[in-house]
């Protein structure tokens, strides 16, 4: 009889026990949840001249990122990232599109924008875009990711991991009926 009561009291205890002292990971995303606003969607140009608005890119997910047109080693790396990553997605990686926002007016070097073919070079420098993307000190510090309807919605760490980006893009991509 003892027996029977055990089995049938254990998982409530297994399961006050856990909730007193078991602390579950706080997040499962990798980047950081900002409060979703939508981006100005202002007319820009792209380098070659062709005008840019960000809302040409409604209904597809869009990783940004912010820096100067000299792209020193952290810019190479977080566009390089945000081109593996997509790259990564295999049959999904229609549904998202790169944008790199120049925040000076230097060019990139040539080799820098063949490297990364395929992302949009939009001059941006004081535009108010840039200015939309939050940052704790500096917007080139993040990669950014914007919904298919056009909200800022999350911002990855300065150093961020591949792996984790994607993981945090498949997950967005299995659940999202748009975009």
């Amino acid at each position: 009889m003892l027996l029977i009561f055990a089995v049938a009291v254990a998982p409530f205890v297994l399961a006050w026990v856990a909730y007193l002292f078991w602390e579950p990971e706080r997040h499962m995303n990798h980047g950081e949840l900002i409060e979703p606003h939508q981006l100005p969607v202002a007319p820009l140009a792209r380098l070659d001249g062709r005008p840019f608005r960000l809302d040409e890119h409604r209904g597809k997910w869009v990783l940004i990122h912010a820096d100067s047109g000299a792209c020193a080693e952290s810019c190479r790396k977080q566009l390089y990232y945000m081109r593996q990553v997509r790259l990564a997605l295999g049959a999904n990686r229609d549904r998202v599109e790169r944008v790199w926002l120049l925040t000076d007016d230097r060019r990139p070097a040539t080799e820098i924008a063949t490297l990364y073919d395929g992302v949009d070079l939009v001059s941006a420098a004081g535009s108010a875009l840039v200015a939309a993307l939050p940052a704790v000190r500096d917007p080139s510090d993040h990669v950014y990711l914007v919904d298919p309807l056009g909200n800022l919605m999350l911002r990855f760490p300065k150093d961020p991991d591949p792996k984790r980006i994607l993981k945090d893009l498949q997950r967005l991509l299995k659940v999202s009926r748009i975009g």
